[in-house]
Formats: structure tokens, C-alpha cells, sequence
């Protein structure tokens, strides 16, 4: 199937920013469930969380859209990633599946959900300005 690279730039942004907000929320709710003594760390540690994945993302996300200015119309969906995209993206859905059959520490879910669920939804948005 052959679109305009416009709706590559739209299926990244999905791929990215819907995941972001199902583990932000998720980060959220973890956060409601600890008491307030912890708050101090948890936020410390949900900013460093912050800062990390703004980095790599704002990196990934970069080279991402310069890839996709550089095709031609009409391209294939598959062209939004280069195949080591979308391997790590299977790899992260997959790690999540398994981290959501698994019982982790709901002080991890807090503070790393909520660092990284952001930064997903921010790259997302990001895409969706190259539109």
C-alpha cells in the first residue's frame, strides 16, 4: 500500500504517542497509590526518567523525520521506520506485555511510567509538527 509521506509522519506519531499515554496513565495511578513521604524521590526520579528518554528520543525522532523528508511520494507505510525501528518498537510492546504479567514494584511503575509515558506522547507530537 502506497501513501503520501505526510501519513508517515501521522503513523509515527500514533506508534509512539498512543502507548505513551496508556503508560502515563498507568504511571499516574501508581503514583495516587504511594504516600506522600515518598513523593520527594519519586519525582526526583521521575525526572531523571524525564531527562533520559528526552535525549534519546529527541535523537531517534531527528533521524526519523529527516528519513522520511528524504523519500519520494508515494511510499510504503513499512518506510516510516528503518527495519531496526520497528524491531526495537516490537522489542518495547513486547517488554511491556511481559512487564504487565509480571508483578513489579508499583514505586517503579510511578516513577518510570511517568518519565516515559510523557516523552512518548512528546515525540508523537513532535511527528505530527513535520505534517
Amino acid at each position: 500500500m502506497k501513501v503520501a509521506k505526510k501519513y508517515l509522519y501521522l503513523t509515527a506519531a500514533l506508534i509512539w504517542s498512543v502507548p505513551g499515554v496508556i503508560i502515563s496513565i498507568k504511571g499516574l495511578v501508581a503514583y495516587g497509590e504511594q504516600p506522600a513521604s515518598r513523593l520527594w524521590w519519586l519525582l526526583l526520579v521521575t525526572v531523571i526518567v524525564l531527562l533520559f528518554f528526552h535525549v534519546i528520543f529527541s535523537r531517534l525522532v531527528e533521524r526519523y523525520c529527516r528519513r522520511i523528508a528524504s523519500l519520494t511520494d508515494p511510499v510504503s507505510i513499512w518506510q516510516t521506520f528503518p527495519l531496526r525501528g520497528w524491531i526495537m518498537i516490537l522489542f518495547m510492546c513486547g517488554l511491556g506485555v511481559v512487564l504487565g504479567h509480571v508483578s513489579i514494584s508499583q514505586l517503579f511503575v510511578a516513577s518510570f511510567y511517568s518519565g516515559l509515558g510523557p516523552q512518548l506522547v512528546w515525540s508523537g507530537v513532535k511527528f505530527l509538527r513535520e505534517i
